[in-house]
């Protein structure tokens, strides 16, 4: 339960529910940022990313890799698909996921958003405190999970 707590930053600074939420959204919007040179978002960006250093993934393993739905991830390849950085390939019920020579090409650029992303974030708070954030929510994500 979330009280409600009266501060100058927020009447529900105490609950996870609304923190989470808030600095996900401040963080979505230096990570949107940061992708916009590359004309993708940040999930497509990531997702990307995973196949090009992984050509020939499952989109089960980008699932699980990427901590989203099925249905999402189907949806991601399919516009990635669209801009020509993608290509599926079946066998029976096997499905890969491979880079295009055009995502390929895509890659430095995209090497450069992520660190760009990296250093807008590194510097409001410091290096680190960023890793030890990401490593408190990775924690919490994994005790939440299961």
């Amino acid at each position: 339960m979330c009280p409600i707590m009266k501060s100058s930053a927020s009447r529900f600074n105490k609950c996870l529910y609304f923190s989470a939420n808030a600095l996900a959204r401040k963080v979505e919007k230096i990570a949107t940022d940061s992708w916009k040179q590359v004309d993708l978002s940040p999930s497509h960006a990531y997702l990307l990313l995973t196949v090009i250093e992984e050509p020939g993934v499952q989109p089960g393993i980008l699932a699980a890799e990427l901590q989203l739905t099925p249905s999402t991830i189907t949806r991601l390849i399919e516009k990635l698909e669209q801009k020509k950085l993608l290509v599926r390939t079946s066998e029976g019920k096997l499905t890969n996921v491979y880079p295009t020579p055009k995502s390929k090409e895509l890659y430095p650029k995209m090497k450069t958003c992520l660190n760009d992303f990296y250093q807008a974030c590194t510097g409001v708070t410091g290096e680190g405190e960023i890793k030890r954030m990401t490593q408190h929510i990775n924690k919490l994500n994994d005790k939440l999970t299961g």
